[in-house]
């Protein structure tokens, strides 16, 4: 037991107050950090709790400490679960001015799911005990099978979903060339996002200032609004970088002053858009930083002979003294040789325990023999307790990892969001909730597979599936596992990804990872990231100028997927009205149906990764790969922006679409040499004439616009002449 207390309960407190540091936003209270940390802390205790009761059922010692923790970690993990965190997580999320309507608003908000699991509950309760005649002592243990039935079955999915995809993706990544795709996917993506998100909160913080405007002081809410306009103040303090652009008023926008829930529900806007905002920005942040480091790591493996096997990096000064040059050389080779050799070794060492896993699993039904690779381990090795709880914990850890690497995964898609220190309150609490539910079914499941002849602490109280109900078998905790085995084995051949490819109506069910980034290069991306690299070489942060640019290619480059010529020129000319009116600041009324419109992020993502990657990765025919080529090539037209500035005009377009071509072909050439990933400290003529400045950079926005624009004032012109005649 001495593990227990003096290594595994200190270093799983310093994890979850690591991990919390790490991922809290700024705004997140005090009392929502402490229910987050004090949850996610009895959760693993639940976990670090079953290799110390593996050793004292198998050696039968004294296990009333065990029994102890165990009964404290289950109940308030529990208790937090069903009752104390969503309470929390609805009184954050309400937009109410005092304490008690937010606590009226959370109720009600939970009162309705309260209802549900608490009939739910009953019901089971009374069913049990009328219909199987169980006793006073054995109906909590079945209760709390039954509780554990759900996270045991969903578990097992995500469970097997994670040692499918952990291991890939570590593989996967090891290769430079092929992280470099999804980041640029990424990126590209993530600046898209960004900038609707820009936009968002532009049109909130419009919305609020316009209600504040038209508000007398002597308006009966205008104590109300004096809080959000605090509240507004308080955020342009803290970032005096941010500008607002492109805000607008809807249809329904100055109706927030009507009474108390409407102004409870502008703030509540205004709260949700400004998290939304900084949450994509951190993300873009870190995948550009990561792109950015792993040029400088290739151009210096690249090069380690003639710089005399130093790391050189583009985001700090170099070391001097020969301490400095000591760590320039270990650098090089933490990061130019062994990690890369690490990750691969890691992927190795992870799929070799996930075929562990999967065979102890399948071999679960047939207890005629044991190739359990874990059971024969610990039952191998006698009365060393050290050993007994290491070897137990490993694999149990592991397995929690894949199953909450799924559970995020999924989470991060639909209910809430997990950034570095850009977590909101709502999404900590939803998350320390998900982990709490399916932290005991993981540690059942695990010793499903160890064998034991003595019954544990953690066995004694859960009960059995088994005993549940008799619909689910005799042998019901043996059968599910070998369903997992069969998904897992599914999800790593990548059936459900040809299936939904055969249905192409499907696609939409399905799991985006990060193999769809790895079929090529994102040509948007990689120019977003050279325009990053440029500004910071000029000392200026990450993502200061992201919000034009990403708007740029918002605006142009989605669009150019389309075959009409005059479809494409009406809708470019719709976007560049659009940031006109931004860049004045301008309310307008809100667009109508079938009139000018703004391109949003899933109509950019839709378009560019649906239709175009989609079609360039299953087209054979000519005119197919002519349709892709001059899509990608509106964004890539920057060897050839010269002579492309003088034929511009409607007059010139065929000829302005072959030069874009060219152009594209000329990138790829580039792409293919890796001319494309600079280092401030070896500059390159071809290097410096690919990177252009941020004005040439607009000029060729602009050019791209203007044929467009005046194509479609003419196609207004006729729509003007003929509308009499009609």
């Amino acid at each position: 037991m001495w593990v227990f207390y003096l290594i595994s309960l200190p270093l799983t407190l310093g994890m979850v107050i690591l991990t919390l540091r790490y991922f809290a936003g700024p705004e997140v209270p005090r009392y929502v950090l402490f229910t987050v940390g004090y949850t996610w802390f009895c959760s693993l205790s639940i976990i670090i709790l079953v290799p110390a009761d593996i050793y004292t059922a198998k050696f039968q010692l004294n296990n009333g400490g065990i029994s102890f923790f165990w009964s404290w970690s289950y109940w308030s993990t529990f208790l937090l679960t069903w009752a104390v965190v969503p309470l929390i997580q609805g009184f954050e999320d309400a937009g109410d001015f005092t304490v008690t309507e937010r606590l009226k608003t959370s109720i009600h908000a939970n009162l309705v799911f309260y209802l549900i699991v608490g009939s739910i509950g009953l019901f089971g309760l009374i069913l049990l005990v009328l219909t199987q005649k169980r006793s006073g002592s054995n109906v909590l243990g079945v209760a709390m099978a039954c509780s554990n039935t759900f996270g045991l079955v969903t578990g097992a999915f995500l469970l097997g979903f994670g040692l499918s995809e952990i291991p890939k993706n570590l593989w996967r990544n090891a290769d430079w060339t092929t992280r470099q795709k999804v980041l640029s996917h990424k990126i590209a993506k993530m600046a898209v996002k960004l900038d609707d998100a820009h936009q968002e909160l532009s049109n909130a913080i419009v919305v609020a200032q316009a209600t504040s405007t038209q508000m007398s002081k002597r308006d009966p809410l205008r104590p109300y609004m004096n809080v959000i306009d605090n509240m507004l103040a308080q955020m342009f303090r803290e970032d005096p970088s941010f500008k607002p652009q492109g805000g607008r008023l809807g249809e329904n926008d100055m109706d927030y002053d009507t009474d108390e829930k409407s102004m409870a529900t502008l703030r509540r806007h205004l709260r949700v858009a400004r998290e939304g905002y900084y949450r994509y920005k951190s993300e873009y942040m870190n995948y550009v930083l990561e792109a950015l480091e792993l040029e400088d790591t290739i151009k210096n493996y690249e090069r380690g002979s003639s710089t005399g096997w130093k790391y050189i990096s583009s985001f700090r000064p170099a070391r001097t003294g020969k301490l400095g040059a000591c760590l320039d050389t270990m650098e090089f080779f933490l990061r130019c040789i062994l990690s890369k050799q690490f990750e691969k070794l890691s992927a190795i060492v992870l799929g070799t325990m996930s075929a562990a896993i999967l065979l102890a699993e399948a071999t679960l039904l047939p207890s005629s023999f044991n190739l359990s690779l874990f059971s024969l381990l610990i039952n191998s090795i006698g009365k060393q307790e050290i050993f007994v709880q290491v070897l137990a914990l490993i694999p149990l850890m592991y397995m929690c990892i894949c199953t909450y690497y799924s559970l995020f995964k999924i989470g991060m898609l639909m209910f809430y969001s997990l950034t570095p220190r850009q977590t909101s309150s709502v999404s900590l609490l939803m998350i320390c909730s998900m982990v709490a539910r399916y932290a005991p079914p993981i540690s059942y499941n695990f010793l499903n597979l160890i064998n034991l002849d003595a019954k544990t602490i953690f066995e004694k109280r859960m009960g059995k599936i088994d005993d549940v109900l008799k619909i689910f078998g005799s042998g019901f905790n043996k059968i599910y596992p070998l369903i997992m085995v069969i998904y897992t084995l599914l999800v790593a051949s990548n059936f459900f990804d040809r299936v939904f490819g055969f249905f192409g109506s499907w696609k939409r069910f399905r799991f985006q990872t990060e193999t769809d980034d790895t079929d090529g290069f994102d040509p948007s991306g990689l120019i977003i990231l050279q325009k990053e690299r440029s500004w910071l070489e000029q000392g200026q942060k990450v993502g200061e100028h992201v919000i034009p640019l990403a708007r740029n290619f918002n605006n142009v480059d989605m669009e150019s997927g389309s075959n009409s010529a005059d479809k494409t020129a009406v809708e470019m000319k719709a976007t560049t009205s659009l940031v006109a009116d931004a860049k004045k600041g301008s309310p307008s009324s809100p667009l109508k149906e079938g009139g000018h419109r703004r391109v949003t992020s899933k109509e950019a993502i839709s378009n560019k990764y649906s239709v175009l990657r989609e079609e360039s990765r299953h087209a054979n025919t000519a005119p197919a790969d002519k349709n892709v080529t001059s899509a990608k090539a509106s964004l890539l037209d920057v060897g050839n922006s010269e002579s492309n500035n003088t034929k511009g005009g409607p007059s010139g377009l065929a000829s302005k679409w072959e030069s874009m071509k060219n152009g594209f072909q000329n990138f790829k050439a580039n792409i293919g040499s890796k001319k494309f990933l600079p280092l401030r400290q070896i500059q390159e003529t071809q290097f410096i004439s690919r990177v252009s400045s941020s004005e040439s950079l607009d000029e060729i926005f602009q050019r791209l616009k203007r044929p467009s624009n005046d194509h479609g004032s003419n196609s207004d012109d006729d729509a003007m002449t003929s509308g009499p005649g009609r």
